[in-house]
């Protein structure tokens, strides 16, 4: 009988000197235990406290979209009775077509695509060579350059709305003005020192033994740059790339003082110095289509912005 057991618990990978229960050392403690799973009770709790929850997230969040989208097709007097209709009445059309053409969309979001995408531009590269040398390069006062950047989180980013200001009407050491044009927007926008400091700590776990070898084949810091970090980098860059292009795009207290002529702001600005003269159904429609780009962009990126998410986990 003693070697019966004996021979049991070798089979069970538990040591003969050991007396209690073996215990899994990769066990994971949730909510609910998984005895309690076990049971049909247990598992119809569960997933009903989720589908519960997941319903109402989903509600939360989608429900104020389906009343934005919705109210651009009902009629003014109907947006503003009390209480409100859920469904429109009747569906207005026209309204997407006649704020699309009276407002002059095209032009505005013509206007944010060019600031954005120059934002963007100048944000990839000027960054990305910033965070490539702090991390890779090491040069003189790396350390003390970075957190001289990383302070500037630390301040309001309302306090530096007046010395932007002044630096945009009068560039230092070249006395050009800035006003109505789209580098008011560019310039500012590259230094993000968030951007820069997410870039650096990828660029920190990447394997050193590829730019080691790399520098063997004798390619230079740029070349490796080029050829090696920023193929590997996709993730972190898709990631930036969105932060650059939201960041613009839903800005509206900068473009508002860096474009006082009305035909040359944004989509943002636009719509606000608009909506007095205008049906608040037109504005709503407005919304509507000025949303969709940010949309679209975020559903086709939306993997690059997971893999973005989960780049931290790249080990040497």
């Amino acid at each position: 009988m003693a070697m019966t057991l004996t021979h049991k618990r070798v089979r069970e990978g538990i040591p003969q000197g050991s007396r209690g229960r073996r215990k899994d050392t990769h066990e994971v403690r949730t909510l609910v235990s998984p005895m309690r799973m076990r049971t049909r009770r247990g598992r119809t709790i569960y997933w009903v406290v989720f589908a519960l929850t997941l319903t109402g997230f989903t509600f939360a969040f989608l429900f104020p979209v389906y009343w934005m989208v919705t109210g651009a097709f009902k009629a003014p007097d109907e947006m503003l009775q009390s209480p409100p209709t859920y469904v429109p009445k009747e569906w207005h059309g026209d309204n997407y077509a006649d704020a699309w053409r009276r407002m002059d969309l095209a032009r505005y979001l013509k206007n944010t695509a060019l600031q954005a995408g120059g934002a963007w531009f100048f944000q990839i590269v000027l960054c990305t060579a910033a965070a490539y040398a702090l991390s890779k390069l090491k040069p003189i006062f790396g350390q003390v350059v970075l957190g001289a950047i990383l302070a500037t989180l630390m301040v309001p980013a309302s306090a530096l709305l007046v010395p932007k200001y002044l630096t945009a009407i009068d560039v230092p050491f070249v006395g050009t003005n800035l006003l109505n044009t789209p580098w008011a927007i560019w310039l500012p926008s590259v230094a993000n020192a968030f951007n820069l400091y997410l870039l650096k700590r990828f660029f920190d776990q990447l394997p050193g033994d590829v730019l080691e070898a790399a520098a063997i084949d004798g390619a230079g810091p740029l070349r490796t740059l080029w050829h090696v970090v920023l193929p590997m980098s996709r993730p972190v860059l898709g990631v930036v790339s969105i932060f650059a292009v939201v960041a613009v795009w839903q800005d509206f207290l900068w473009p508002l003082l860096v474009f006082p002529d009305t035909d040359k702001q944004p989509v943002s600005v636009a719509l606000v110095q608009l909506s007095a003269s205008l049906p608040l159904t037109y504005l709503i429609a407005a919304m509507v289509i000025a949303s969709i780009p940010m949309v679209t962009v975020f559903l086709v990126f939306q993997r690059h912005i997971i893999a973005g998410i989960s780049a931290g986990g790249v080990k040497e």
